[in-house]
Parts: structure tokens; sequence; C-alpha cells
């Protein structure tokens, strides 16, 4: 009888591409194994693991010099292939031999130069969406649609029976019906013209919608989480380590809901036991639920200013699965002890029941550890101790992982405060204090331990890497690094950088020498190989800790369960543990539109705070320097502009390449990275999201 595992034993063997009917002649005896090898090939086709030849031949895609894998696509048309053969690196692909591929999706692409890793895509064999968001254009009677995503190079022609009557300058979702060729136009349908913003949250509305972000459940989803228990019942906890009576709390911002990791620690002599406690979702989540098939598609939970678009509904990601204080709650313990230099000596992971004392906030902590408020810590003085122990253990953890060249990024984040009415009260940047780092250590230190663990197992699992950076962007930051902190090398490396950083933390340029420093590196992504993580300098590292609010982590946490029982996968964990690499390759793209989408309503939102403003004057720091003009940061507020060459009139302006300056022709006048600049607000671009400062000279 036909099977997969067959068809692929014998396609590997084959010395040349063959026909349908030379397969079957080969490899069935009936009617029904004919029907089967027909469906084995589409479903190999769509995986891109089989090629079908001009003449209708099929052969193994890899036999034939191709790969398969999914595209990644950037800003000016070119993108990467990521390969599905573990340690194969990404394949360049230039902006002409994308043949049409988008963002996403599933590919065969052919290399085209191995020195160089560059190759050109063959066939799309699968769109990740056929949706697109962007606004109306006529060009005399056609009708085409620009696409707001910069990654899509082309525009949608849409004929006249499909534009739903827009007009120009509409802001629509389209449907590509056609995706064109050499000689046609990609072709599409409006399927929906959205309404113009009137204030922040219809923008915020508007961004869910161009991000495609689903916010709403299915029903079989709802009716899954409804029917889950209201509470912890005696039966979940029967084969549980029962750890109620620790001291345990949840430290999280003020204005969190989920609440999805907690604390508890012991001090042993010169030992520290930690017990990092982590919502255990999966125990009212089986693999292929509704409520899991929606939250793999959905990949991670999406924050705005105003709301949640969860990835797992209130029912479960603020309610039972929530580590709320005074209540039983199922948890995921990792039990680990640490030597009195921070070195760890143990770990264990086990299924709990917990009881969380407190529901702490970042700033609470603080001012009981740094501040030394006596009303704080008058209020907590029964949980001081275990604070006190945090304070010490994270001083250790961070010394140890700095010190192994970890990179510590301090940089504020924008944080936008909606008022009642849904009206912008204020952007600022907000700092991390001590209490983020005790958490971020201690998060940190749980994803190393099971990492660690399954890796040493050998159990296929997902990890979270981050690759060194290419050494062609290092070169590109020297001249920055020249002409703010008299860095001397010519070149630098990938270990060079926790020293960069710190030397730019005693200088004024330490922001936007971070940021350059950020911006030079590649984006951390899932992978089932591990190939390390560079920023935290980590050997091996997982993502564990968040299963509330990331796909990823339930994954890890089902995985981490199978280990610990050694039990016998079933046919569905089988069919589950071999989707992983699928499984990681989505989660990283849809955690990279979760980031686009919710750096896209930064950007609107500061256009919407400002756009009252048009003519005042502030004070700023120049942050960016390229040949269009400067990028400023205005002072007080989080919110950058742009000062255009063009509209710099008291002299020509010049960009020095080599020392990242403006300088003026006759004046002599020069900018640079870190100059203090007086500007005006000279136009908002509602459409763009883009802010426009005019320009009064140095200070």
């Amino acid at each position: 009888m036909i099977d997969k595992e067959k068809l692929k034993k014998y396609l590997k063997s084959m010395k040349k591409p063959q026909s349908f009917g030379e397969l079957s002649k080969r490899l069935c005896g009936t009617s029904k194994e004919t029907r089967l090898l027909k469906k084995y090939l589409r479903e190999q086709l769509r995986l891109g693991a089989v090629v079908r030849t001009k003449n209708g031949h099929y052969g193994p895609a890899e036999g034939m010099g191709l790969a398969t894998g999914y595209f990644e696509a950037h800003r000016g048309g070119y993108g990467f292939v990521i390969v599905d053969k573990s340690g194969e690196r990404d394949i360049f692909i230039p902006g002409r031999k994308t043949n049409g591929a988008m963002d996403n999706d599933r590919v065969i692409v052919r290399m085209e130069d191995t020195r160089r890793r560059e190759g050109s895509i063959v066939q799309v064999v699968e769109r990740v969406s056929d949706k697109v968001f962007g606004r109306v254009d006529y060009v005399g009677n056609a009708c085409y649609l620009k696409p707001k995503n910069k990654t899509i190079m082309f525009d949608l022609f849409i004929p006249e029976k499909d534009t739903l009557n827009a007009k120009s300058g509409d802001n629509v979702i389209a449907e590509i019906t056609d995706y064109g060729n050499s000689s046609r136009p990609p072709t599409g349908k409006i399927t929906k013209i959205l309404t113009v913003p009137e204030g922040p949250k219809s923008e915020i509305d508007m961004i869910a919608e161009e991000f495609h972000l689903p916010v709403r459940f299915p029903k079989a989803v709802s009716s899954e989480a409804k029917a889950l228990p209201d509470n912890i019942t005696s039966d979940m906890i029967t084969e549980r380590m029962d750890l109620r009576e620790l001291n345990t709390v949840t430290i999280d911002g003020e204005r969190a809901r989920d609440f999805d990791d907690a604390i508890s620690i012991v001090k042993e002599g010169f030992e520290y036991k930690l017990y990092v406690h982590i919502a255990d979702v999966s125990h009212f989540v089986p693999w292929e639920s509704a409520l899991d098939t929606e939250a793999r598609k959905r990949g991670t939970s999406v924050y705005f200013p105003d709301r949640v678009i969860p990835m797992f509904p209130k029912r479960l990601s603020e309610e039972l699965c929530s580590l709320k204080p005074k209540v039983d709650r199922l948890a995921f313990t990792a039990e680990m002890c640490f030597r009195e230099d921070g070195s760890r000596s143990s770990a264990n992971f086990y299924p709990s029941v917990i009881r969380s004392n407190e529901r702490m906030t970042y700033t609470a902590v603080k001012e009981i550890l740094i501040d030394k408020n006596e009303r704080q810590r008058k209020k907590y003085a029964a949980l001081l101790p275990e604070f006190e122990f945090m304070e010490e253990l994270c001083h250790k953890l961070r010394a140890v992982r700095l010190k192994r060249g970890s990179l510590d990024f301090d940089l504020p984040e924008p944080e936008i405060i909606l008022d009642m009415q849904g009206g912008l009260q204020s952007i600022a940047g907000t700092d991390r204090n001590f209490a983020h780092f005790i958490v971020e250590e201690f998060m940190i230190a749980a994803n190393e331990a099971v990492s660690g663990f399954l890796e040493s197992l050998k159990i296929p699992t997902v990890f979270r890497i981050h690759e060194a950076p290419d050494e062609r962007k290092l070169d590109e930051i020297i001249k920055v690094l020249k002409c703010t902190i008299s860095w001397s090398k010519n070149r630098i490396s990938a270990s060079d950088f926790p020293k960069i950083i710190a030397k730019a933390s005693e200088t004024p340029f330490k922001e936007v020498i971070n940021y350059l420093v950020l911006r030079s590196l590649k984006q951390a992504r899932y992978s089932t190989v591990n190939e390390r993580h560079f920023g935290l300098a980590s050997v091996s590292y997982t993502h564990f800790t968040s299963p509330i609010r990331r796909y990823p982590d339930l994954v890890v946490h089902r995985v981490l369960r199978e280990a610990l029982t050694m039990g016998t996968h079933s046919g569905k964990q089988k069919e589950f543990l071999k989707k992983l690499s699928d499984i990681a390759f989505h989660c990283s793209h849809r955690e990279r539109v979760a980031e686009e989408a919710e750096r896209e309503t930064i950007n609107a939102l500061r256009v919407w705070f400002l756009k009252d403003s048009v003519g005042e004057k502030f004070t700023g720091k120049i942050v960016g320097i390229n040949a269009r003009g400067l990028r400023v940061r205005l002072d007080g507020h989080f919110i950058d502009g742009m000062v255009e060459v063009s509209q710099m009139f008291d002299d020509y302006y010049v960009f020095d390449d080599k020392n990242l300056t403006l300088r003026g022709k006759n004046t002599k006048k020069v900018f640079s990275i870190g100059s203090m600049v007086t500007v005006w607000i000279e136009s908002v671009d509602m459409q763009e999201r883009e802010i426009f400062f005019s320009f009064r000279g140095l200070n």
C-alpha cells in the first residue's frame, strides 16, 4: 500500500523527473492507490518538496537544485528565503527575482550564486494572504490600489465592476484575484471601504484592519472557552506540586490584565532557590482544539494603547489562566537553584498549583527596594524578605549575563495615555526601573533552563534564536561611532557591541548609539534549529514564560510536559512535532505583524497628538541624518519628525556620508547627531502618518 514515506523514498531515488503515469505504474496497484498518489503529490507540491516541470513531470525539489522555504520581504523589493533545511543560511533574493512573492509566502528558490548566497524564486507554492490594504488612485478611468505595505512592490488594478464605487484617496481593503505575470498586472477587487478616522480610537480601528488583525473570535472558539470551568477544582490538582504555601507575587505594569508569570524565592544559606511559575495554559487548551487552532493562527496578542487583541478569549487570558492574587491557579514551575556567584546549580520543572499573595506593580516594587518608601515597606512587610532576596539574586544574574557578553539596551519606550473619551492625553518615554530588571532576569533564567533541558534530551522543540549581525551592517555604523564616541578602530565585530554600549552610556549620544546598534542587529526569531541567541549571549534559549500571549511558549509547555512524563507520543502529538518548523516560521511572521501594527499605531497617534500644533515651536535633538535631511526627537515628548533638506532655505546643505553630517556650502554650518535644535511644526500628514518640522538653526 502506498504511503507518504514510500513516495518520498521513491522520489529521492529517481534519476530524473517522471510523469504521473510512470509514478502510478511503479507505485500503485489499485485505483484507490492511484487516488492516494494524486493526493500525496498535491500535498508535496503545496509544501514545495516536489516540483512539477513544464512538461508535467514530477521530481524532488532538492534533487533538481532547488530549495523550499518562506520569503521574508523587505522595503525596496528585495528579500530573503528562510530555507526549510536545518542549518542552511538564508538566501538573498534581489528585487527583480522575487517572481511576485509576498512576505511570508512559501516558495521554491533556485540558488544562483553559492558564494554570495543569492538566488531567484522559481515558484510561489502557497500564498499567506490575498488581502491588501491601501489607497485608491485613479489614472484616467482606470482604478488602482496603492498598497500601504512598502514591501509590496506593485499597484493592484481594480476592474470597474469591482471598485465598490470607491473614490480616489479612499482607504480600502482589496482581495487579489490574479497575481499577474510579465504581460499583465496583478488584479483585485475591493471588499471594504474604510471610513476616515475621526480620532485616535477610530485610527486604531483602521490599523487593525490594515494589518488584518482578527478582532473577534470564531463561534467554535467562544463556545470552547465558555465550556471551561469557572474555578480550579480538586481533581485538577491531584498530580501537581502544591506550592500554595509559598510566598508568591506577580510583578507587572499598572495597566496589565493578563498575568502569566509569578515569582517565589527562598534563600538557604548562601544559595537562592528561585521559583518561576508560568500559567499552565496547555492544561485547558488541547492540541488541535478550536482554541488551539485560533491561537496558532494569531500567533501572539497585539497590544494597543486602548485595547488588547488577545491570542485567547478573555475567559482564559484574563480569568482562568491569569495568575490573579488570592485564588488557586494551575502553573508550570521552573524551580532553579543558584550559587552565591549567580551560577545555576540545578533546575527542575513540574506542573504545580499556586496561590499568588499579591499583584505587585513595577512602581511599587521600585518604591520598596530602591526608594525605601516606608509606607510601601510597611504595607508589604510580610513579603519584604522575598523582595530583598529578589534584589540580591537579580544583581548576581545580571552581572553573570553582562560578563558573558549579553547586550543591555536601556532604552525608553513610548507610553501613550488616552483619556476617558479616547482623546490623546500624553506621549512620553518610559524608563525601565529595577523592578523591570528583576522580572527580566528571572524570566531569562527560566527560558534558558528549559531550553537547555530540552536540548540535552535531543527533543524537537522551538528555540528563540538571534543570529550575529551581518558584517556589512557593522561597517555602516563605524562612521557614526567615530564622530560621536571617538571610536578608534576601523572595523568592529559583534563582540565589540558591549564595549560600544558601555562607552556610549557615559555620553550625550547614549540613546542614539543604542538605537543604531539595535538597528544593525538581525531580528530574533523562532526556529527548530538552535543557532544561539546573540543579544543575550545565550547558548540555548527558548520562550517558555508567556503562554497566554505567545503561541511558541504554549508549544514549549507541551513539549516539556511530554519530556517530563516520558510518555509515548500519540498520533496527534507526532503530527504536532512534524509541524514545529512551520509553526516556528509562522509565529515569527505573526510577531513581526504585531510589532509593525504596534509601531504604526505609535506613528499615527504621534501625528494625532501634534495635528493642532502646526506652527508651534519646540526644542529637540538630532537622532538621525541622511541625504533627505534631519530626524529630530522633541524634548519632553517621545515624538520624531523630519526636517527635509529641501526646506532648509538659509543655505545649500550637503550630506557628508563619511562624517554623517549636513554641512552648509556657504555658511559652513554643521548639523551632527546629538546636536540640539529649535524646530517649528511645519505640517502633519495624516495619511502617511508623518510629521515635518521646519528649521531655524542650532541652539
